[in-house]
Order: C-alpha cells, then sequence, then structure tokens
C-alpha cells in the first residue's frame, strides 16, 4: 500500500472512538524520506489540539535532546513522528494521560513500517515503544533497558519520555544527558547531513 493512502487510512480511523473521552484525532508525521523516526507514546492535549506532534513541552526537551531546533524538526522529511498510538488517550484525573491504547500498535504499526524503508535510527521513547520494539529484549524496568541502549544500536535508540514529570529521573540518572544525548545528537547531525 503507498504511504500516502495509508496515512489516509490512518488519518480516518475511528476505532478507539468507543473509548475516547473525546473525538479521534490520529496524528503522526511521517513521509518517505524519513529516517529518524521517533516512536513515542501517545499525542498529548496540545498535541490532540493542534495536530502537530511534539508540540508541547516535551517536544522542547526532545529536540534539546536531539540537537535540533523547532524549524529543522518540523521542516527536514528525515524527521517522522509515529507513536505507538495516534490519538490522545485521554488525562487520567490522579495524573498523567493514560496509557497508550495497544489496538493502535496492533493495527497500524506493522503496516506504517513497512512502507518507511529508509528508517536509519528509530527513537524508542518511553517504556510502551520499548516493550513493542524489543519484545524479550526490554529489562525489568526502563531505567536498566536504557542503560543498555549501546546493545541497540545503531538504528535503536531506547530513551526516557521527554516530559516534565521526568525531570526527577533525569536528575537521578545523569548519566542520560551525559553519555546518550551526545551520541544522539551526532547520530542525527551525521543523518541529516547526508
Amino acid at each position: 500500500m503507498p504511504l500516502d493512502t495509508l496515512l489516509a487510512d490512518i488519518a480516518a480511523c475511528r476505532a478507539c472512538a468507543p473509548y475516547l473521552p473525546h473525538t479521534p484525532r490520529p496524528v503522526t508525521r511521517v513521509r518517505e524520506e524519513t529516517r529518524i523516526l521517533i516512536a513515542g507514546q501517545a499525542p498529548g492535549r496540545l498535541v490532540h489540539e493542534t495536530g502537530l506532534p511534539f508540540n508541547d513541552p516535551s517536544g522542547h526537551r526532545l529536540r534539546q535532546w536531539m540537537g535540533v531546533d523547532r524549524e529543522t524538526f518540523y521542516g527536514r522529511p528525515e524527521i517522522g513522528v509515529a507513536a505507538m498510538a495516534f490519538c490522545f488517550p485521554g488525562t487520567n484525573p490522579k495524573g498523567g494521560d493514560y496509557p497508550p491504547p495497544p489496538r493502535c500498535a496492533a493495527m497500524w504499526r506493522a503496516p506504517l513500517l513497512a512502507v518507511l524503508p529508509n528508517v536509519e535510527l528509530t527513537l524508542l521513547v518511553g517504556s510502551y515503544a520499548q516493550e513493542w520494539a524489543l519484545p524479550g529484549r526490554t529489562s525489568r524496568t526502563m531505567t536498566q533497558t536504557i542503560a543498555r541502549w549501546r546493545e541497540f544500536g545503531p538504528n535503536v535508540l531506547p530513551m526516557p519520555h521527554p516530559s516534565w514529570r521526568n525531570t526527577g529521573w533525569l536528575k537521578r540518572n545523569p548519566w542520560f544527558e551525559a553519555e546518550v544525548t551526545p551520541y544522539l545528537r551526532q547520530r542525527v547531525a551525521d543523518i541529516l547531513a547526508r
């Protein structure tokens, strides 16, 4: 199936409508030229409202980790975003968003990856993406999986979610920004330079 057709099908998907507190609005941003694929968890409320992935404070932090500015992030066709779920799952009254519904990845992930043959680097942002992409290879905790980041490269990089909620995690694990982000910046720069 051509990418344009698949993206139109994804945009029209309403499979999760009975389970969401709002009208589904699938958000993804990939092109045939995508070589860096960011696989997050699911869009947040601001992304749901604007239709632009990582158009929120977590996107600002992610771009810092990648070493790119907003214009590069959204303007370069080599950078794509396809989360584990394409629709905002809603906000949990206890705090944070609900987890991504697994039906979305089950329906769309394999067909989408099949029409993105140029991907050289996939950023697995958060435990849901890591568990889906690395079945049987993740550790007991997300921290342990990310600590083994060298084992998955150079085509896959497990990362924490860049949400402000993970600021404490980053303080407890300074090795991530000291070791992983310089590697990530170099990989991104190398891919975009070609």
